[in-house]
């Protein structure tokens, strides 16, 4: 006999919105987080040394995505200068430190 199976919306909805599924995603940011730590810039030169670096961080939500429906978690970095050392300047060239971070770490 075969299984039968009728999906209901209002659950789909409950489970991407569930603790569960947002712890998860709050893990897989603190994984990429760590990588982009791992693989952050430093200027010796420059006399805040490691600010870039110190300034990663995560969080997450129930309500995230384009229809605030899901759980999602972030990964940002809250140097001023971050936007500069991702995608480069015309006199520095690009690091993309949160897009290689992506790449290895959400493969955990």
């Amino acid at each position: 006999m075969a299984a039968r199976f009728k999906m209901s919306r209002t659950g789909v909805g409950e489970l991407l919105r569930s603790p569960m599924i947002q712890a998860e995603m709050l893990r897989r940011a603190e994984v990429i987080k760590s990588a982009a730590v791992a693989m952050s810039p430093i200027d010796e030169s420059d006399p805040r040394a490691g600010h870039y670096k110190a300034s990663w961080s995560t969080d997450s939500t129930s309500r995230g995505g384009r229809r605030h429906d899901r759980a999602v978690a972030y990964v940002r970095n809250s140097a001023y200068y971050a936007r500069w050392v991702e995608y480069g300047t015309e006199r520095v060239p690009a690091h993309h430190v949160l897009l290689r971070a992506a790449l290895i770490g959400g493969r955990n």
